[in-house]
């Protein structure tokens, strides 16, 4: 009895007197030695270990849910996206990819963010008269387009024999009188676009100015009206004079073509329309891309 005490007291003396060099070495059921003891590891329960584990994700479902309330009700609170429809012929109509043609009116939704939705409704040959003939004036009102740019010219320029052709003294007035009535009652702000020159020049390099009479017009009825208006014809003639014969036909699709527009020249007309837009629609000013601002 008396030596297997002494033994005991061996073993106790041996392990008070145990340092553990690292805590990693230990067993894993000690968790640390303090003043010669061992100390077992507290033993936690599942449940509490995967509730502290999901601590985490239940704070970032939490925090995921409340960005995506606030994103539903910012977009509840902005309604749809205003509406621009653009009428006009084909120097303002989009064009299929491998054409060699651009309107100024496919580039303009560029310029807006996706709180803008532009349609394009301008068709290549039509003039004030033809384009409601072929009712697609009242599809482009079926749009409920907030805003509505308007550019007719070239084609009501045409000979009178022709069925497109108007007068600028009379029928093209009435003609763009009406297209801003009917805008207004469908609750839509009209702004008139007149129509840009041709690059034509006279034998003194002097840019000519046959659409001068439907520009006018235009103008008149916009007076009269009291309706907005760009007055693209003053400044595409002060750009093709600056560009010169000799430069012009860089912005043509065609090297004898002295209406329409390759992209250049469409980019063109287009950066003066939205140069003039949101200075005179406000709504418009608030939704355009940071770039174009």
């Amino acid at each position: 009895m008396e030596r297997g005490k002494r033994k005991d007291f061996a073993n106790a003396a041996a392990l008070s007197s145990f340092r553990a060099p690292r805590s990693e070495c230990l067993p894993p059921f000690v968790v640390g030695y303090e003043g010669g003891a061992l100390h077992p590891r507290k033993k936690s329960s599942r449940r509490a270990r995967l509730k502290t584990s999901s601590l985490p994700r239940r704070r970032f479902l939490l925090l995921a849910a409340s960005v995506l309330a606030l994103h539903c009700a910012r977009a509840a609170d902005a309604g749809p996206p205003l509406c621009i429809v653009i009428i006009g012929d084909s120097t303002v109509c989009d064009y299929k990819e491998d054409h060699p043609c651009r309107g100024w009116g496919q580039f303009i939704h560029e310029y807006f963010k996706d709180t803008v939705r532009v349609s394009n409704h301008a068709a290549s040959g039509r003039s004030s008269k033809t384009f409601i003939a072929e009712g697609r004036w009242q599809r482009a009102l079926a749009e409920k387009p907030d805003f509505v740019l308007i550019q007719f010219g070239h084609n009501d320029s045409h000979g009178p024999a022709r069925p497109e052709a108007t007068d600028a003294a009379t029928d093209y007035r009435d003609f763009l009188r009406r297209y801003i009535d009917e805008a207004r009652a469908a609750g839509a702000t009209p702004i008139l676009v007149t129509p840009m020159h041709r690059r034509t020049f006279d034998a003194d390099s002097k840019l000519t100015d046959i659409l001068h009479p439907y520009a006018d017009a235009m103008k008149a009825v916009a007076a009269e009206k009291k309706t907005p208006l760009i007055d693209l014809h003053t400044a595409s003639g002060e750009l093709f004079q600056k560009l010169g014969k000799d430069g012009c036909p860089e912005l043509a699709n065609a090297p004898t073509d002295f209406t329409h527009f390759n992209e250049k020249g469409a980019r063109m007309m287009a950066d003066i329309v939205m140069k003039k837009l949101p200075r005179i629609a406000q709504r418009l000013a608030a939704e355009l891309k940071p770039a174009t601002q």
